[in-house]
């Protein structure tokens, strides 16, 4: 049975699993996917394109999903996916993917801090920690275990994590 607060707007078309809460003033928009027992803070705004999986915490005024902030982007359709045991905290935003790739993705079991942005066609790993106020630009790979600390930005198209060259 689901928990939706009676001023949460939550868009008939959305698909929610079950043991959902949703509490007030929250937005779910069509188009929107959500697992299992999966909390969504007041005034957060899940936006159509949203994949969330199970266990995941989206705390207050977190912005999931949103268009991307990229000029070539054209109203496409496209994704944000956020994994399993996943929290993601106050003021966090979240913008789909562009034409490029189709998605972002935030991996399993993630922690992403107050005020943390993740752009347009960009790949988190599992078990990564992004800090309060980290910017990640578009197209930017963050591999599985990482930990970035507070306030760094990472410019578009880096990876970061263990390669094997």
């Amino acid at each position: 049975m689901n928990n939706i607060h009676s001023t949460a707007i939550v868009s008939s078309k959305a698909k929610l699993g079950n043991n959902v809460t949703v509490l007030p003033y929250a937005i779910i928009e069509d188009n929107v996917e959500i697992g299992d027992d999966c909390k969504i803070g007041s005034h957060a705004v899940i936006y159509s394109g949203a994949r969330i999986g199970n266990r995941v915490i989206i705390h207050q005024s977190a912005s999931v999903a949103n268009v991307p902030q990229d000029l070539k982007f054209a109203n496409e359709e496209s994704l944000f996916m956020i994994g399993d045991d996943t929290i993601i905290r106050e003021f966090v935003t979240l913008h789909r993917g562009t034409k490029d790739s189709g998605f972002s993705r935030v991996g399993k079991n993630c922690l992403i801090m107050a005020y943390a942005h993740v752009a347009h066609d960009c790949t988190i790993g599992d078990n990564c920690i992004l800090s309060n106020g980290v910017q990640i630009a578009g197209h930017v790979t963050i591999e599985d275990y990482v930990i970035i600390g507070g306030l760094t930005p990472v410019h578009q198209f880096c990876i970061v994590g263990q390669q094997n060259w």
